[in-house]
């Protein structure tokens, strides 16, 4: 039997690495874990994200990056990992399939594999892209899912199930000590402009002076967690007892049609564009609810921040940000 280090203390300086770290969710993680006293080895390869999120980071004699591709092994000594690896909206996740598969079933391999070599934690952050269009509303961490395995979004929704199974499956063969977060939507600085995500869309457009893109009747739902809640969450997750595993929900559970969405980011910048109405994309779920009881009871998690709150900060960060983020 494998024996592995209990967790440290919580407040026990450590050598994390974040791959994906210079991406949206992965660069405020790297910046919070460095404020609180870490060393940061944060490894990137630029794909779907910008070294501009992190050049306020690279003055900080705790802070590493490596440019590297997940898909190849990576030989590096940290205490822990977090496994964010991977593009995550649709305009970046459809714009190479194959290499997002690859990324999310190569780069866990990698990663676990990694883990278990140096006998540390590793945390999966998955997506509630797991649940497909769901049949069960709102989705608890033991509802299956619904997803089309042959569709346009598949690389992304059965790359990260593929992904949780070998995450499961070292924890059972090897007794790894895994963490498997599913992530619900989350907006805040540093998103980019043209992800294709439907807060960046709306602002940039809003901005622009453009009409506001919405799709179908703009009746389908999204939860959205700002991001700091969503690290804070992530952190929680990390700092667990070794037979906590998952698959726990982060998300803000507050449900919100899109329509609703773009009236009040309208609202918040006091702009009146029209709204300019088009077909649903293949395979876009209708509803999307975090159930987050897990997450409360298990790591005392709840999301603080509202959509009132984070979006104008989101919008105060596009506002200096209208020049395409250069890579």
């Amino acid at each position: 039997m494998t024996e592995f280090p209990q967790q440290s203390e919580r407040f026990m300086r450590r050598r994390y690495l974040v791959t994906g770290g210079a991406g949206f969710i992965g660069s405020h993680l790297c910046e919070r874990l460095l404020e609180q006293g870490h060393e940061v080895l944060c490894v990137d390869n630029y794909y779907s994200s910008s070294r501009a999120n992190i050049e306020h980071l690279l003055t900080n004699p705790r802070f590493e990056v490596l440019r590297h591709d997940v898909t190849f092994p990576l030989y590096v000594e940290v205490d822990a990992i977090f496994h964010l690896a991977c593009p995550a909206s649709p305009v970046h996740y459809q714009r190479d399939p194959v290499q997002t598969t690859k990324t999310s079933v190569l780069g866990s391999i990698n990663m676990l594999g990694l883990a278990k070599r140096l006998r540390v934690p590793i945390l999966l952050a998955s997506t509630s892209e797991v649940y497909g269009d769901p049949l069960v509303h709102p989705q608890p961490e033991d509802y299956w899912g619904n997803v089309n395995p042959i569709g346009i979004r598949s690389c992304y929704d059965e790359g990260k199930r593929c992904a949780e199974t070998l995450f499961f499956d070292y924890w059972r063969q090897h007794e790894l000590p895994i963490k498997v977060v599913r992530i619900f939507n989350t907006y805040g600085p540093r998103m980019q402009p043209n992800d294709g995500r439907v807060v960046s869309n709306f602002i940039m457009q809003a901005l622009k002076g453009q009409r506001l893109t919405v799709y179908g009747e703009g009746a389908q739902t999204r939860s959205f967690c700002y991001v700091d809640d969503l690290v804070d969450g992530l952190q929680r997750m990390m700092r667990t007892p070794a037979d906590v595993v998952g698959p726990i929900n982060l998300g803000n559970p507050n449900e919100f049609t899109i329509l609703e969405l773009a009236k009040q980011i309208q609202s918040h910048m006091g702009v009146h564009t029209d709204i300019e109405f088009r077909p649903l994309p293949s395979d876009d779920p209708m509803q999307r609810q975090p159930v987050i009881a897990r997450a409360s009871e298990i790591l005392g998690w709840t999301p603080l921040i509202s959509l009132d709150q984070g979006l104008p900060k989101t919008i105060d960060w596009f506002s200096s940000s209208l020049v395409q983020i250069p890579r």
